[in-house]
């Protein structure tokens, strides 16, 4: 009895897999399928074996599975273990990933906070001002995990005071005894902050990106986003919190200076 060898065409085999011809295309373009032999006409012909190969990669896609590791797979059924093992730890992965997304979504609408600022500190935006936020995004690229989370519970054990709204509505031409004042009355907060989380003292030691081009990109912004004066007082503070009297001293110096040539 004579046997019939089945053969489909491109389009047949497609229909039969339930995909399309673009990716059956695509999945000889990129090696995943052989290609089958041409009748005389220069049409394909795919055999139970073509289907059945493309059954397994169109299986795997619709799991999730890249391409790209369907390929380095090879087959699934030579080493079906490999394919659901890899397959489960990526979708783990990404279930993790997408809840911890969803909790931090959670909290930035409770909070209504900005959704950019960076992890940790939606529930502490209300403590920060503006140009604060501004800052902490920039921080979150330049410090370690560490560094952030001591900056975030320091802001969250600092609620803001008065002190820290008159620093925000400061001039850049507020008089120098009021720059005195402000320094004088931001230091306390500041050493207690600094004294609980020690690693904000030089965070940019933590930092992973290269001190030189932290160093910098911390300057650039803080004179960005502060006032001459505000960063004065800033200067100011962290002089006395850290009991820096002498550099202290030299300040008062520099702007004793600066005042006698303007009154000149």
């Amino acid at each position: 009895m004579e046997v019939t060898t089945m053969a489909w065409s491109t389009s047949e085999l497609a229909e039969l897999a339930g995909t399309t011809l673009k990716a059956v295309r695509h999945y000889h373009k990129v090696g995943l399928l052989e290609e089958p032999e041409r009748k005389s006409n220069g049409y394909k012909q795919y055999q139970v074996s073509h289907l059945l190969r493309l059954l397994q990669i169109t299986r795997l896609a619709e799991l999730g599975v890249p391409l790209a590791q369907i390929a380095a797979l090879g087959h699934a059924d030579k080493d079906p273990d490999q394919a659901i093992h890899v397959l489960d730890a990526e979708l783990e992965a990404t279930i993790d990933r997408l809840q911890r997304i969803r909790g931090e979504l959670a909290l930035i609408l409770r909070h209504r906070a900005p959704a950019e600022l960076p992890t940790g500190f939606s529930n502490v935006a209300g403590e920060l001002s503006e140009a604060d936020r501004a800052l902490v995004l920039i921080y979150s690229r330049l410090f370690d995990e560490a560094t952030m989370a001591d900056l975030q519970g320091m802001v969250q054990e600092q609620p803001r005071t008065d002190v820290d709204k008159e620093f925000d509505m400061l001039h850049a031409d507020a008089d120098r005894a009021t720059r005195r004042k402000l320094g004088e009355l931001l230091a306390p907060a500041m050493k207690a902050g600094l004294d609980k989380f020690p690693t904000l003292k030089s965070p940019i030691a933590q930092s992973p990106t290269r001190a030189g081009s932290a160093r910098n990109a911390v300057e650039a912004a803080m004179h960005e986003l502060y006032n001459i004066a505000q960063l004065e007082v800033l200067y100011r503070s962290h002089l006395i919190s850290t009991g820096k009297a002498k550099e202290l001293d030299v300040l008062e110096a520099a702007l004793d200076a600066l005042e006698l040539d303007e009154s000149d």
